[in-house]
C-alpha cells in the first residue's frame, strides 16, 4: 500500500475524467469517511526518534485535521514489518517510533490513538500487515525477538531484479497462520480498537526485474498440500483460511469488533468487462470475491486508486465490487493522486456505495490535489454517523436525559445533559449527537436530515459547548442522541432551548421565564428563564386551586439564562394529572409565572 506500482502509474497517466456528478448532493447522514495513517517508513507518523511528548502531539494534529475534514475512522497501522507500536509481549517495538527495533518509545502509541480517536467521535481500526516480515529497503538490526530470528524456517525470501530483498512469514505454513493470528487476537483481547484491517500485501506483487512468487514455497507445498494439486488455488486457499481464522478469533473474542480488508483493486483481468491490468487472483492468489461470499469480513476497501476511464475505470470497478459484497458493506479506498476525489465520493453516493478510506492521512492534511479544500467546504460541510452493520446487533440505546443549557459566551453555547441508563444489552453511549435547529423539532424519532446535525463526539462525557451561528435573536433548539458501537442511535432527548449572549444582547435585562417547551406536554418539559442579577431563585409548579404540586428547582443562581428540565412529576413522584398548572418563578419578592398544560 505504501508504494506505487508501475501499472498504476501508467494508467493514472492515461485514464480521463468522466463527467462530475451533480455537485448540489447534500451530504448523507450516515457514511464511512476513513483515512488510514502510514506509519511504515514514518509515512504519515510518528516523526522517527521524537520525544514522546512530540509524538502524541503529532498524532492529535493529525486526528484534528482529519476530524476537520469530516473523516470518521482511522486506519491506523500498527504492525508494518512483523514489529509494534502498542506494548507486545510477541513482537518487537516497531523500529518506525525510535529508529532502534525493540526500543521502548515510553509509551503506548495504539492507547493513546484509540483513546484520541474516541475523543473525537472517530474509530480505530488497527491495521495490520498480515505477511511482511521485512521490507525489500530495510537492512537495520533486528531485535531478537524478531520473528526472522526466532522462527527463520517460516520465512521466504524474495530477490528483486535491483538487489533488493523482501522477506514474509509463509501463508501456506499452518504455524505460521496461527502466528498472526495470536498476535491479532492479542490486541483485540486487550485495545478498546473499533476494527480490524488488513492492506493488501498478502503474497508478493511483481516488481523490477521480479516475477512475483514462483518455486519459494516448494518444501511448504510438498509438506503441507491439504490436498491440493494446483498451487494457485493453494495459495488462495492459504489465505482464504487465515482469513476466516480472523474472523472466528475476533467473534470469539469481541464480536463488535469489525474486520475489513482493502485488496488490490482488480480482481480477474477482464472482470468486469473493459478491466485491464494485475490480476489479484492469479498473481498474488487473493479471492476477496470468495471472502465476501462466505462473509468473513464486515466490510471491504479495494484499493480503486484510478480515474475514470480507461483500463482501470473507477465508473466500471465501483459499483462491481459493490455487487460482490454479499449484503456486507463496501468501501472503495481511494488515492489523492489522481485528483479524482471528489467526484468519486459524489459517484459513490449517487450509486448508493456509502463512504470510502482515503489513502493518506499526510496527503489530506497537506491539501494533495486540493482534497482537503474539497473535503472541508463542498462534500463532508457536516459530520456523519457511521452506517449501522445490522448482522452484529441491533438494539439502540437508551436517550441522554435532562439536556439543558448551562451557560453562554458570545456565541458559544455550553450544554449539559445526564448520561443515558444502559440498554437492554447493557450499552449506553460511546459515542453522541447533537442536532441544532431553528425552530421546535417535531416530536418522534431521531432526526434525519443532516443539515441539523452539528457534532458527533466521544461518549465520556456529558458537556459539550456549540460554536453556534449568530442570528437574529431567536432561540436555538437543540437535541442529543446516544449512540453504541454498532452506531445504533437512541431517540432524541428533550429538547433544550438555547440562547448565546450575543443573541440575547448580553446578559438579560428582565427576570422572567423565557420559553417551556414543549407545552402542551406529555411529560417532560424544558423550562428558560432569565436573571438580571444573581439570586435565589425557586421555581414551583401549582395546580389551578393554588397548591404547590412541585418543587422544580431551588438554587443560588447567578445573573445570565438558566435552563432547567423537569420531568413533570409532582411531590410524590407520581406523575401529574391531565390539565393545566402554573408555573411560578421567585427570586425575593420578584415573581414570573407562565401557564403549562400536561396531556396524557
Amino acid at each position: 500500500m505504501q508504494r506505487a506500482r508501475p501499472f498504476v502509474l501508467l494508467a493514472l497517466l492515461a485514464a480521463f475524467a468522466a463527467p462530475l456528478p451533480s455537485a448540489a448532493q447534500a451530504p448523507p447522514k450516515r457514511e464511512f469517511r476513513g483515512a488510514w495513517i502510514a506509519t511504515v517508513l514514518n509515512l504519515d507518523w510518528p516523526s522517527q526518534g521524537a520525544s514522546a511528548a512530540d509524538q502524541k502531539s503529532g498524532l492529535v494534529y493529525q486526528l484534528d485535521q482529519l476530524k476537520a475534514s469530516g473523516v470518521n475512522v482511522v486506519v491506523f497501522q500498527v504492525r508494518p514489518e512483523a514489529d509494534a507500536l502498542y506494548r507486545s509481549s510477541i513482537e518487537p517495538w516497531s523500529y518506525y517510533l525510535t529508529g532502534v527495533q525493540g526500543r521502548d518509545p515510553g509509551y503506548d502509541p495504539l492507547a493513546f490513538a484509540v483513546d484520541e480517536a474516541h475523543k473525537r467521535g472517530m474509530e480505530l481500526h488497527a491495521w495490520f500487515n498480515p505477511y511482511r516480515a521485512i521490507r525489500q529497503t530495510n537492512t537495520y538490526p533486528k531485535a531478537p525477538n524478531h520473528v526472522s530470528l526466532t522462527h527463520p524456517e517460516w520465512i521466504l525470501t524474495f530477490t528483486e531484479g535491483n538487489g533488493n530483498t523482501l522477506r514474509i512469514v509463509d501463508p501456506g505454513k499452518q504455524a505460521a497462520r496461527d502466528y498472526t493470528a495470536r498476535i491479532v487476537a492479542d490486541v483485540v483481547r486487550r485495545y478498546d480498537i473499533d476494527g480490524v484491517h488488513f492492506d493488501d500485501y498478502f503474497y508478493p506483487y511483481p516488481g523490477t526485474g521480479f516475477p512475483g512468487i514462483t518455486t519459494q514455497d516448494d518444501a511448504t507445498f510438498a509438506s503441507e498440500p491439504r490436498g491440493f494439486t494446483d498451487r494457485g488455488a493453494w495459495r488462495r486457499d492459504n489465505t482464504r483460511l487465515f482469513v476466516k481464522q480472523i474472523a472466528d478469533s475476533i467473534l470469539a473474542i469481541r464480536p463488535s469488533v469489525k474486520y475489513g480488508i482493502s485488496p488490490f483493486g482488480i480482481w480477474k483481468n477482464g472482470v468486469p468487462s473493459g478491466i485491464v491490468g494485475l490480476d489479484a487472483y492469479n498473481v498474488i492468489y487473493i479471492d476477496p470475491v470468495q471472502w465476501m461470499q462466505a462473509r468473513y469480513l464486515d466490510y471491504l476497501t479495494p484499493q480503486l486508486y484510478w480515474r475514470f476511464g480507461g483500463g482501470q475505470d473507477y465508473a466500471k470497478l465501483a459499483p462491481w465490487w459493490k455487487s460482490q459484497v454479499n449484503g456486507r458493506h463496501f468501501y472503495p479506498g481511494l488515492i489523492t493522486s489522481t485528483n479524482s476525489i471528489p467526484t468519486q465520493i459524489r459517484f459513490n453516493r449517487a450509486n448508493g456505495i456509502e463512504g470510502s478510506v482515503l489513502f493518506r492521512s499526510q496527503t489530506v492534511n497537506t491539501n494533495t490535489s486540493g482534497v482537503q479544500d474539497s473535503l472541508r467546504t463542498r462534500l463532508h460541510t457536516r459530520p456523519a454517523l457511521l452506517p449501522v452493520q445490522p448482522w452484529k446487533e441491533t438494539v439502540a440505546p437508551n436517550m441522554p436525559l435532562a439536556l439543558r443549557q448551562s451557560g453562554a459566551t458570545g456565541t458559544r453555547i455550553a450544554l449539559a445533559w445526564t448520561p443515558p441508563t444502559p440498554a437492554a444489552d447493557g450499552d449506553t453511549a460511546r459515542y453522541y449527537a447533537l442536532y441544532r435547529f431553528t425552530a421546535p423539532p417535531a416530536p418522534g424519532p431521531a432526526p434525519e436530515l443532516s443539515e441539523n446535525l452539528v457534532a458527533v463526539f466521544g461518549g465520556g462525557r456529558s458537556t459539550w459547548t456549540d460554536n453556534a451561528p449568530q442570528s437574529f435573536g431567536a432561540p436555538y433548539y437543540y437535541v442529543l442522541t446516544a449512540l453504541d458501537a454498532n452506531w445504533n442511535e437512541s431517540a432524541p432527548s428533550t429538547a433544550a432551548v438555547a440562547t448565546d449572549t450575543e443573541r440575547a444582547g448580553g446578559l438579560p435585562n428582565a427576570f422572567a421565564i423565557d420559553t417551556v417547551y414543549p407545552n402542551p406536554t406529555r411529560g417532560a418539559l424544558t423550562i428558560r428563564y432569565r436573571l438580571d442579577a444573581p439570586a435565589t431563585v425557586v421555581l414551583e409548579a401549582f395546580d389551578l386551586a393554588g397548591r404547590r404540586v412541585a418543587v422544580v428547582e431551588q438554587a443560588e443562581a447567578a445573573a445570565g439564562v438558566r435552563q432547567t428540565v423537569w420531568d413533570g412529576r409532582g411531590a410524590s413522584g407520581a406523575p401529574l394529572a391531565p390539565g393545566a398548572y402554573v408555573l411560578v418563578l421567585r427570586a425575593g419578592d420578584r415573581r414570573a409565572s407562565q401557564t403549562i398544560t400536561i396531556v396524557r
